[in-house]
């Protein structure tokens, strides 16, 4: 899958940038990691890359990634991201010398494992529009880049997150899978209880996670300033 991309910057380990859910390269434009080797790509189905009918597990996503990095990165995504950087790690560990995972997608508590089913029905029958609803305000730009993904790539995505077998969104999964990252990782969330959650979770002795309660989904896209900092006080290497 050969993936539109874009590079900046040529200092230090690259920082391989992956957006969420519905998103393109376009939602890190307001983060200036200065001189910082910077690699931001349009995942399959979204933005300028290619939509074929199939390939939208988390795995199959991060394989496109292999392409567009020549050396380990620093991979930090958000949201769906955060799952597709987590596989990247797992299934590709000599790629990702460090993560950052911004409220990531997985660790779906019951409650929420319960609502998937109809989720999934929705987004099969009305794609973007389903998803707009089940998501609530979003940014301006997020949303519009949410509208311009193809309905079946919002649904097959959503099915690789959480219901195709090997799928790790659900909590229980989550907790397998995570397990099995030999890397750094640096969590940010916005919800306390999935901070505390994935803090009692099994890794890396560097790793950390930290939760920023006043800030919503986009929380990079809230904070670029801040988050950048953040990002580079902890692996600034």
């Amino acid at each position: 899958m050969k993936l539109h991309v874009r590079t900046r910057g040529s200092g230090g380990p690259p920082l391989l940038l992956v957006h969420g859910w519905g998103g393109d390269h376009r939602v890190w434009d307001a983060l200036d990691f200065g001189e910082r080797r910077v690699i931001a790509v349009d995942l399959r189905g979204h933005g300028k890359s290619p939509a074929p009918e199939t390939g939208y597990t988390p795995a199959r996503l991060a394989g496109d990634l292999l392409s567009s990095i020549d050396e380990p990165v620093v991979a930090i995504g958000h949201s769906m991201g955060a799952q597709v950087v987590t596989a990247l790690a797992v299934e590709h560990p000599p790629s990702v010398r460090a993560m950052v995972v911004v409220a990531p997608a997985y660790g779906a508590d019951e409650a929420e494992e319960r609502l998937l089913p109809g989720r999934l029905a929705a987004l099969r029958a009305d794609g973007a529009a389903a998803a707009l609803r089940q998501l609530g305000p979003l940014p301006a730009p997020v949303a519009e880049q949410l509208l311009a993904t193809p309905g079946h790539v919002l649904a097959e995505c959503y099915a690789g997150m959480y219901t195709v077998p090997g799928a790790f969104g659900a909590r229980r999964e989550s907790e397998r899978y995570l397990a099995r990252r030999s890397c750094p990782v640096l969590a940010v969330h916005n919800v306390p209880e999935a901070a505390r959650w994935e803090a009692g979770l099994p890794a890396h002795p560097r790793s950390t996670s930290v939760v920023w309660p006043e800030a919503g989904h986009f929380l990079h896209v809230e904070h670029p300033a801040r988050f950048v900092d953040l990002v580079l006080s902890v692996w600034g290497c």
